[in-house]
């Protein structure tokens, strides 16, 4: 049986994120939304992320800026500044669970995602790193991304889909592709599949040496 592990990316949005809960309330699934800490200075951003733990969805860290990939960021206080400001920002809306996702420039894999220091701080806090398999690229393309989603699903027993809960427009056609989805016994869950999980609760589980660019 197929599975999909659905993530929103660089919300919460209060122009989109509630319509995103909205679809997924409707048809019960699960999700994880990778927050960027500076949205959080929205008013509504608080309300819109505890609804969503309310709804049954997993809460991440996707770093406070967004603005230069991990790996890249030679920066002393990269650690300091990108991850632990989200994760005291979101507080208790993360949850029991460390959930961390690279800034990943248009879904790419490579040594930009990390530095040393970041792999370290990452095992030490015991988050697990959430990556990706399927980048359909919903921001510059908001009617064309079901159909590469879609290929990727039909391609992988577990896929890991990137959406984002901006205003694009492109989660206009999010209620058609879960619908297609259901209608073919696709499975939803927020399990993520070893082959998308570097770094499990803070243990390293397969070489980084890819993945990691900076000291």
């Amino acid at each position: 049986m197929r599975r999909v592990t659905l993530t929103f990316d660089n919300g919460p949005s209060p122009a989109t994120t509630p319509y995103v809960l909205d679809v997924l309330a409707e048809r019960r699934l699960p999700a994880i939304f990778f927050v960027v800490g500076t949205m959080l200075r929205e008013p509504s951003a608080r309300p819109l992320l505890q609804r969503a733990r309310a709804d049954g969805h997993h809460v991440g860290n996707h770093s406070m800026h967004h603005r230069v990939p991990l790996g890249e960021d030679v920066a002393a206080d990269v650690v300091e500044r990108e991850i632990v400001a989200t994760r005291d920002a979101l507080g208790e809306l993360a949850g029991p669970d460390r959930l961390f996702r690279p800034f990943g420039r248009g879904g790419l894999i490579g040594p930009h995602l990390f530095n040393g220091r970041v792999v370290d701080h990452l095992c030490t806090d015991g988050y697990t790193v959430v990556l990706w398999n399927s980048v359909p690229h919903d921001w510059d393309d908001p009617t064309g991304w079901p159909c590469r989603a879609r290929a990727d699903i039909d391609a992988n027993d577990h896929t890991v889909v990137v959406l984002h809960d901006l205003p694009t427009g492109a989660m206009e056609a999010l209620p058609t592709f879960l619908d297609d989805l259901l209608a073919d016994d696709v499975c939803f869950g927020v399990d993520v599949p070893d082959s998308c999980a570097p770094i499990r609760d803070g243990t390293i589980r397969w070489s980084l040496d890819h993945l990691v660019g900076a000291p």
